[in-house]
């Protein structure tokens, strides 16, 4: 029996190029949003690529289409998962180029924070089903995703599916992650790293951020573009409220109090 050949490290992913011209009518969303006003083509970092933005922005959109563009399910999951609960995803990834490597793309993964309910569920069924070989579910340590709680099931796929160098794609990763659990996700993520796995992550968290091997992009009104750590509003508005917490909660409260009198 010939043995399952490893993946190759990689970077998997260069860019990304949107074919805006190609797009039939800029004026529907996602396509009319300003983020993608002047997109034309992002380089991709081989280590960690971060999406940040206002809820709203894209970034999740974004992460969605190059997810679905490289072969993914759009509700999660491997390249071998294809089950749909609800058609939801944009299609924002007919208009998206990933420029490759020549490294193929063996490992990948998709997490889409707010559909991983659904992929749980598709695993137990799956697992379910007559003749199946190794339980699926062994791929993710083993416990059912449901019989966890949000961030222990994060968890548990973070530590056992991510294992092998891949691309992997993750949508708001710190949903579920304690403060304590974002730390001990960076040191999971650097070890994968290491062993040649490259990331695209869409996130709110500056702990997760702070991950130095990677590129951040902001996107706002004035487009995409690339932003240092600290030029966040993420860093910024942290670092401000915890260095100086009682001022900046008398000034919430007080243009809450001047709100209502106005």
């Amino acid at each position: 029996m010939a043995r399952k050949r490893k993946p190759q490290p990689g970077p998997y992913l260069l860019s990304v190029k949107y074919l805006r011209d190609q797009v039939p009518d800029a004026k529907r969303y996602p396509h009319k949003l300003p983020a993608f006003r002047d997109f034309n083509e992002l380089e991709i970092h081989p280590n960690v690529t971060f999406f940040v933005g206002e809820n709203g922005s894209g970034k999740s959109t974004l992460i969605e289409a190059m997810a679905v563009a490289a072969g993914l399910n759009p509700e999660g999951g491997t390249f071998n998962f294809a089950f749909s609960t609800r058609e939801s995803h944009s299609d924002l990834y007919q208009y998206l180029r990933l420029s490759k490597s020549l490294i193929s793309i063996e490992q990948a993964f998709f997490l889409r924070a707010e559909s991983f309910f659904n992929l749980g569920t598709e695993i137990e069924r799956l697992d379910k089903e007559p003749g199946s070989a190794i339980p699926i579910i062994h791929s993710y340590g083993g416990i059912s995703l449901h019989e966890q709680s949000h961030g222990e099931s994060f968890f548990a796929l973070f530590k056992n599916r991510l294992k092998e160098p891949g691309l992997y794609f993750l949508d708001e990763p710190e949903s579920a992650l304690s403060p304590t659990r974002q730390l001990q996700f960076l040191v999971i993520l650097n070890d994968y790293i290491t062993k040649g796995a490259q990331f695209i992550i869409a996130t709110h968290s500056p702990i997760l951020l702070a991950y130095p091997r990677s590129k951040i992009f902001l996107l706002d009104a004035e487009g995409i573009r690339e932003t240092p750590y600290q030029e966040t509003e993420h860093y910024k508005v942290t670092r401000g409220f915890l260095n100086n917490t009682n001022r900046s909660l008398e000034e919430l409260f007080k243009e809450e109090v001047d709100e209502r009198s106005a």
